[in-house]
């Protein structure tokens, strides 16, 4: 089976799983965003041209599935592809995977996510900008880098064997 094919199906798993899982673990409102660590391990494996038209399908697919906003999501998840692959290097792909490197790459690239998407979801709502970049951007980005741990260490434990 071709990476590709791969990489759709485990699209489609994923957003499955942010979709009807991830309400389980919300706190507070806050919810991780696992297709965003899936862009960084796209953008990491890959290169920067590869994640950001990954980002772009994977964020329209999320769009259409979920009908909010159409075309938010495939915005910030593009963006998340591009940032995401300024961290390429193919000599060093096994070795960021596994390190605390990971967690800080999806840390900027879920900030930065988090903070484009809150400017313009808030507009035109009562949530103030600063609030909702500040407290549910914020909190979303240390969600998800937290969860990011799980994959991290499944990468060192693979590789360092």
């Amino acid at each position: 089976m071709s990476r590709h094919v791969k990489y759709v199906f485990i699209t489609i798993l994923l957003t499955v799983i942010q979709t009807q899982l991830m309400r389980l673990l919300t706190l507070e409102g806050i919810t991780p965003d696992i297709l965003t660590i899936w862009i960084v391990y796209i953008a990491l494996r890959e290169g920067q041209l590869p994640a950001t038209v990954w980002g772009f399908g994977i964020g329209l697919f999320f769009d259409l599935v979920t009908g909010n906003f159409v075309g938010l999501s495939a915005l910030t998840k593009t963006i998340c592809g591009f940032i995401a692959g300024y961290f390429y290097n193919e000599n060093k792909t096994s070795l960021t995977l596994g390190s605390y490197r990971f967690i800080v790459i999806v840390l900027i690239v879920s900030l930065i996510h988090n903070t484009v998407y809150f400017i313009i979801f808030t507009q035109g709502s009562n949530i103030g900008l600063v609030r909702a970049v500040l407290q549910l951007g914020f909190a979303t980005t240390c969600y998800t880098a937290t969860l990011t741990l799980l994959p991290m260490f499944a990468f060192a434990r693979k590789y360092i064997s």
